[in-house]
């Protein structure tokens, strides 16, 4: 049997799921009675989570009162689908200089993934959609064969699945979009025409955009002022 984890690993990544999955919103309060009664655990190593959970932006404070969720910001948007552009950009142009052979086993595994995603789609498994989705994107940057880039763009991972949540919850619209914008990037990137997959890609991230900072517009969120 394998070591069980610190009860305050085990409270992080209970907080930290219950963040990432949209389980709780931006604005939602938690405290750390509930995570410790969730767990069975006692609330100090509930409130060392907590910590970590603020250190990475993704919970505030209140000092004997409980946490708030940070919501994603419009910035946050902006600033890690430009990161996104350029990173995927760069990637897609060095598979290509890297010969056919590269180029033709990373379009085979995209396709791969695109028939996974047309599943999902069409069982309408949004949570399932966003993992595949994080996926495909990250095959293009790992096919690059540059660690340090991709270890760029893993640190974008938790944002990402944050954010794509957001974009298609409840969206069938979007899933389906999603999907057929992928089936046009891995044309454009097998057929070697850069420009246009950069051109692509641009639209693609921007209709993440509009859909994630949509879902925000049209969620109330709660207030975040703790008294």
């Amino acid at each position: 049997m394998g070591k069980a984890l610190p009860t305050s690993q085990r409270a992080y990544q209970y907080a930290k799921e219950q963040i990432l999955d949209g389980i709780l919103a931006g604005g939602d309060l938690i405290s750390e009675g509930t995570v410790a009664a969730a767990l069975g655990i006692s609330r100090t190593p509930v409130r060392e989570a907590f910590l970590r959970l603020e250190s990475e932006g993704l919970l505030r404070l209140y000092p004997k009162r409980g946490a708030v969720v940070v919501p994603v910001s419009a910035k946050e948007v902006e600033t890690v689908l430009e990161t996104r552009e350029l990173i995927e950009s760069f990637a897609a142009e060095k598979v290509s200089s890297l010969g056919p052979a590269v180029l033709g086993r990373l379009v085979e595994e995209l396709r791969d993934q695109l028939q996974e995603q047309r599943k999902l789609r069409e069982a309408g498994d949004g949570k399932a959609f966003v993992a595949a989705d994080q996926v495909f994107h990250q095959l293009i940057v790992q096919a690059a064969d540059n660690p340090i880039l991709l270890d760029l763009y893993a640190g974008l991972r938790d944002r990402q699945q944050r954010m794509g949540l957001y974009a298609v919850f409840n969206d069938s619209d979007r899933l389906r979009a999603t999907n057929h914008e992928h089936v046009e990037l891995v044309a454009l990137l097998e057929k070697g025409d850069l420009a246009a997959y950069r051109d692509a890609l641009r639209g693609h991230l921007r209709g993440t955009r509009a859909a994630v900072l949509g879902f925000q517009d049209r969620s109330i969120q709660p207030s975040t002022d703790v008294d």
